[in-house]
């Protein structure tokens, strides 16, 4: 992955773009697997506006095992479904940043993947980094109630 601005900062000129969406994890040294609704995305992007060209950078936050320790941080594993969600929801986002679009819905939400433990913020980079915990972002879509299972839980 190309070294750019990995946390919640500006960047002179682009646009920010920040969503939470459902992924799987897998620890590389124990092999465990978690899933996890806590997974921020940020996209960066920029227009050119003398050539209509742009630039579109995305970094998924990672997570770490709890088990093991000294773990290191790991990328997300992404179900084709929530690729699609997140592609559509920048799609009208840089439109409307740029091209001034204007749309009346709000952008469409995730449906969440199963979870049987609270989401650990120790081992969450986007908690880390004070991403997680902004009040804008989605949750997902038909989950309800701070303890009930697909918010943002992992084993």
């Amino acid at each position: 992955m190309e070294n750019w601005t990995p946390i919640f900062q500006r960047i002179a000129g682009w646009e920010q773009y920040i969503r939470q969406t459902g992924a799987r994890f897998r620890c590389s040294l124990c092999r465990r697997t978690w899933p996890s609704n806590k997974v921020i995305v940020l996209f960066h992007f920029y227009l050119d506006n003398n050539t209509h060209e742009g630039i579109v950078k995305v970094r998924p936050y990672r997570q770490n095992c709890k088990i093991c320790t000294d773990a290191p941080m790991e990328e997300p594993s992404f179900e084709m479904h929530y690729i699609e969600i997140l592609m559509e929801n920048l799609v009208k986002n840089i439109r409307k940043k740029c091209y001034r679009d204007v749309f009346d819905e709000q952008p469409r939400d995730y449906a969440g993947v199963d979870v049987d433990s609270p989401h650990e913020p120790e081992h969450c980079e986007g908690c880390i980094h004070g991403v997680c915990n902004r009040d804008d972002q989605p949750r997902p879509a038909g989950r309800g109630g701070a303890r009930g299972r697909g918010r943002g839980y992992r084993r």
